[in-house]
């Protein structure tokens, strides 16, 4: 494991809070205050780990993906980070790529956009966001990425549950998934948190 991951592994445990119904807070740093240092640091990480792909866009969904893909981005030097809006209406238009996301934290179903404007058959695109759990944000991600005609190039993960059927689903369709931490159990009694 890389000096990054074991500082992460560290931080949760030291900082995170197992929440009853499988729930990992960790907004002292990630989520809601950030710890930009921390995220510059993971994002010096997700370039190095996805180096070796064309990358000219990082896409992720809001909110809490923002903060560590435009860290991630600072270290791609010139590449921009476009995030998913949740949207509120039903009557999206055409200029517009659309899907579904569950979020498994919030239990409900959001609409999910992107401006054409801003993902066509050109990009290369790298998806990051904090958490992977059912996996339904990331492959929410990748039908955008497809719907647009481009490349999903990697998907980079700040944190993994990996007891949740997501990260498996994704390596099993062939994407090169990076997690910084993976997480094999949590036991919200004890407060315990098990790493892969």
């Amino acid at each position: 494991k890389g000096r990054i991951m074991k500082a992460l592994e560290e931080k949760i445990i030291r900082e995170g809070i197992v929440k009853k119904g499988n729930i990992l807070k960790v907004d002292s740093f990630l989520n809601h205050q950030i710890d930009v240092a921390f995220l510059d640091e993971m994002g010096k990480e997700f370039q190095t780990l996805f180096q070796k792909h064309p990358i000219n866009k990082i896409l992720t969904i809001e909110a809490s993906g923002i903060g560590v893909a435009v860290m991630t981005a600072r270290h791609f030097q010139t590449v921009p980070v476009v995030f998913a809006k949740k949207s509120k209406s039903s009557n999206i238009s055409d200029e517009l790529y659309h899907t579904t996301v569950e979020s498994f934290t919030h239990q409900n179903t959001n609409d999910v956009v992107i401006s054409k404007q801003y993902l066509n058959e050109n990009d290369h695109v790298l998806i990051i966001d904090d958490f992977l759990a059912n996996g339904c944000a990331v492959l929410g991600l990748i039908d955008l990425i497809h719907q647009a005609g481009a490349t999903v190039e990697g998907i980079g993960i700040v944190i993994e549950k990996g007891y949740q059927s997501g990260g498996k689903k994704i390596r099993e369709l062939g994407y090169h998934l990076e997690s910084l931490a993976i997480i094999d159990h949590m036991d919200d009694i004890k407060g315990e948190i098990v790493f892969r």
